[in-house]
């Protein structure tokens, strides 16, 4: 396969050349997600049905809206979660040897074994909100043991420094994505049809905030923020960095291109898992900050994806406000949460699981034999 993506200005005319034939070849070059837009023909029906409701009109706010969203993506007046799944998948990245994070990049593996073990902050809030986990090794740099709870899906040990060289090569890239899409493809078949993902890979906010530049077109110092925990020196250098390793490794405009070039095995693996969930008719639910830069990616592959999607809060990482923004999402929590995992995503499948009972449960005017207030609105509109 014709690599895209090349690393250094040296032997320019070469790669200005590869660049060129990859321009000319992207269209050939496409990873195929047949995921169809949303039909609006139960619209009405989903809107009179939460209008009939023995409420004010509108006055259950966005857990109407979360409710109206399920409804059309899974295309029933009656929806059904079955089966939810947190998947929380982990990876290493090179460009921690630049100092990005103040956090040991062995955390990485240890926070894993945490999980498997029912520890840490993903696991203890899918225990609390009903949700099943399953734990992946996308690309992490240490050799697990084998382990009943754990997903060998490891590409390679952590991504490249991508200061020098792209992270990964389209084929590591393609893999992971691939990879993610199978797993999506095996839990479907188990009866799931809502899937949240969370992440674990100690330097990840470096590759999320260069894949925000990218795909947001947005400039890096923007972008960049203080991750888990770097103080107002860090963060300069962080974003130096950062802005170095944009001006050094030269990518095509195709969105697998950059998000081989400056992402992570762990934010590929996601992006394919959305992708597929989409095509499968699933509702996902979008955590924090790295989880988004998987879905810009996602978005930027097949653009329908984002119909599928809820956002479960606005984390406290400060580019996640514009990313949400430039997706034109509606978080639903805003608790200052930073941690990741896809915590935020399992506090917020209690919302959704709430606003779909109330769609399918709660009386209606005439069931309750209540006065129906539903002209009020009518009114208010003309």
């Amino acid at each position: 396969m014709l690599h895209l993506i090349f690393s250094s200005r040296r032997n320019g005319f070469v790669h200005n050349l590869l660049f060129l034939c990859a321009k000319y070849f992207k269209n050939n070059l496409t990873m195929n997600f047949n995921i169809p837009p949303l039909s609006s023909e139960l619209n009405e029906a989903l809107q009179i049905k939460l209008d009939h409701k023995t409420k004010p009109v509108g006055s259950l706010g966005q857990l109407e809206r979360i409710a109206f969203q399920v409804g059309r993506i899974q295309k029933s007046l009656s929806p059904v979660l079955s089966k939810p799944m947190l998947v929380v998948v982990g990876g290493d990245h090179g460009i921690t040897a630049e100092g990005v994070s103040p956090c040991p990049a062995e955390i990485t593996w240890q926070q894993m074994l945490n999980f498997l073990r029912g520890g840490g902050g993903c696991s203890l809030f899918a225990r609390q909100y009903g949700m099943e986990m399953k734990v992946v090794d996308a690309g992490c740099n240490y050799d697990f043991k084998p382990h009943p709870d754990l997903i060998d899906c490891k590409v390679r040990k952590g991504t490249r420094n991508f200061l020098y060289e792209p992270a990964m090569s389209r084929e590591e890239c393609e893999k992971s994505l691939q990879n993610g899409a199978d797993l999506v493809a095996e839990i479907y078949k188990n009866g799931t049809n809502v899937v949240a993902f969370g992440e674990m890979g100690i330097g990840n906010t470096s590759p999320a905030s260069v894949l925000m530049s990218k795909f947001c077109d947005i400039p890096i110092e923007t972008c960049v923020g203080p991750g888990s925990g770097l103080t107002t020196e860090g963060v300069v250098n962080k974003t130096a960095v950062l802005k170095k390793a944009i001006e050094n490794v030269v990518v095509s405009d195709h969105p697998v291109d950059i998000l081989a070039a400056f992402g992570g095995l762990e934010i590929a693996f996601i992006a394919g898992g959305m992708l597929k969930a989409a095509e499968l008719g699933m509702l996902i639910i979008v955590d924090g900050f790295i989880i988004t830069s998987s879905l810009l990616a996602a978005q930027a592959i097949n653009r329908n994806v984002l119909d599928y999607c809820l956002f479960s809060h606005q984390s406290k990482e400060g580019g996640h406000k514009l990313m949400v923004e430039f997706l034109k999402g509606d978080p639903i929590l805003d608790l200052d949460l930073r941690l990741g995992e896809g915590t935020g995503a399992a506090i917020a499948y209690s919302i959704i699981e709430g606003a779909v009972a109330m769609l399918n449960e709660m009386t209606s005017f005439d069931e309750a034999r209540v006065s129906d207030t539903t002209h009020i609105r009518m009114e208010e509109e003309k």
